[in-house]
């Protein structure tokens, strides 16, 4: 018989206490322990045969991976993500905000799934079964190989799972999921983590490829503890705003391929669509021959992406001027600033700065340095860079501008885009080709690169 003892869980990262606490030791969050009742297993109870395998120890050598391919699921922006496609076996979790577009994006995946003759079980725990026929209906999905089943019980579900062993399990979402064996409240830390062991485990003993749906929490994380992106394969977030009509998915973990891939997609009327040239998406409706707009480029995997850095320097009216940045990071672009100021000489204590990357897309990459500095420099002085420049590069606190990678592919990909002249680090110079369409311009300062950008 199993015992029973009342412990106290820390909903935010799952530490466990014997007592009460206002504040977690493993993560400083106040207020944030609820009591749940562990039970204590006896060794001797029945497991389920789901996770019952023959294991022993294997050498290296002797394994045989030919017959593992990835199933591709005919959406070529998320085969991207993923890494080529569907591993045999993974466990991939899918978080985003409310409303983003999780569940029709895995909905169109089955649409294309079904085409290869894939078997796949739908578990929703959130939606009834006609929600998703009216949602499948709307996509103009009619849905022959896909199974639907509402359930939010895990022993029901596994019961399911081995009537109809298929091919691809889809659980939406995991945090309304409980199992019985566990005394606390559907989405707590103690179910979440028990229910992803047990689906894991199902997945790799029974070669089930496996996609769940995580909720977030106001800052933007998978809602539950942290372990729940350790223990998966590969961990997708869909960024976007629910008023715009894009949408990125990311990697943040990938066991089975890159974590610098992104896929972008329009939300319309019929779902989601693949936008398959993003530099061209990024870049409509920019401004032309106005202060302050700038084209860079910055790397997403292997794609290289074309946006605009947007620049507005306006005089300010009190003591301490304003700072507002969007889609790049605070404090890189008040280091800018103070480069500005110390090496260029402009004077910036008295003027309201702000920058915006266009689109909503948020960029950390070091190469937007110089593209954000200079769209600073041509908002101060009023002067518009030519339309048809784009500038890149990373700058240091001494006024340099250094080196960045995959430089040739960034200018093929603004050569395609019509853009006849490029300022780039000249210690990316003697590495590159000649472009016939392109003016290629190397700069070893940012005097240099203002010069030759604002004229």
């Amino acid at each position: 018989m199993s015992k029973t003892k009342n412990i106290f869980v820390c909903q935010e990262c799952g530490y466990e206490a014997a007592k009460w606490m206002g504040q977690c030791p493993g993560c400083n969050t106040w207020n944030s322990f609820v009591e749940e009742i562990k039970l204590k297993k006896n060794n001797s109870q029945h497991k389920n045969d789901l996770l019952t395998v023959d294991n022993k120890p294997e050498v290296l050598s002797k394994i045989n991976t030919e017959n593992e391919h990835r199933k591709k699921t005919g959406i070529e922006e998320l085969d991207r993500v993923l890494g080529g496609g569907i591993v045999n076996g993974s466990l991939t979790l899918v978080g985003g905000d409310p409303g983003i577009g999780k569940s029709t994006l895995l909905l169109q995946m089955c649409q294309s799934l079904s085409k290869n003759n894939s078997t796949i079980l739908y578990v929703s725990g959130e939606e009834s079964l006609r929600q998703i026929k009216m949602r499948a209906d709307r996509l103009g999905f009619s849905g022959e190989a896909l199974r639907l089943y509402a359930e939010t019980s895990l022993a029901l579900i596994e019961n399911v799972i081995k009537n109809n062993m298929p091919d691809i399990l889809i659980v939406d979402s995991i945090q309304t999921m409980y199992n019985e064996e566990v005394a606390s409240a559907p989405g707590s830390v103690s179910q979440v983590r028990e229910i992803t062991s047990r689906l894991m485990r199902i997945g790799k003993t029974n070669n089930i490829s496996i996609f769940i749906v995580g909720h977030v929490t106001k800052d933007g994380s998978i809602a539950g503890p942290r372990v729940l992106e350790h223990m998966v394969d590969t961990v997708l977030y869909f960024e976007g705003e629910r008023s715009a009509s894009y949408r990125i998915l990311r990697a943040v973990k990938n066991r089975f391929g890159s974590t610098n891939e992104i896929g972008v997609f329009e939300m319309g009327n019929n779902g989601l669509a693949e936008v398959k040239n993003p530099s061209e998406y990024m870049l409509t409706g920019r401004p032309l021959g106005e202060a302050g707009s700038i084209v860079t480029c910055c790397m997403e995997g292997t794609r290289p992406l074309l946006v605009e850095v947007q620049a507005l320097v306006s005089p300010t009216n009190f003591g301490m001027p304003r700072r507002a940045f969007s889609g790049t990071d605070f404090n890189r672009v008040n280091i800018l600033i103070a480069v500005l100021e110390k090496k260029i000489g402009l004077q910036l204590g008295n003027y309201d700065s702000y920058v915006n990357i266009a689109g909503g897309i948020k960029i950390s990459e070091p190469s937007l340095d110089l593209g954000i500095l200079i769209a600073i420099a041509s908002s101060f002085k009023n002067i518009a860079v030519d339309e048809k420049t784009i500038i890149m590069g990373e700058v240091g606190l001494a006024g340099e501008v250094r080196g960045i990678s995959n430089c040739e592919k960034r200018i093929i990909e603004a050569e395609k885009m019509g853009f006849t002249k490029c300022i780039i680090p000249k210690a990316n110079l003697k590495n590159l080709k000649k472009f016939k369409d392109i003016n290629v311009i190397g700069v070893d300062y940012v005097r240099e690169a203002i010069n030759n950008g604002l004229m």
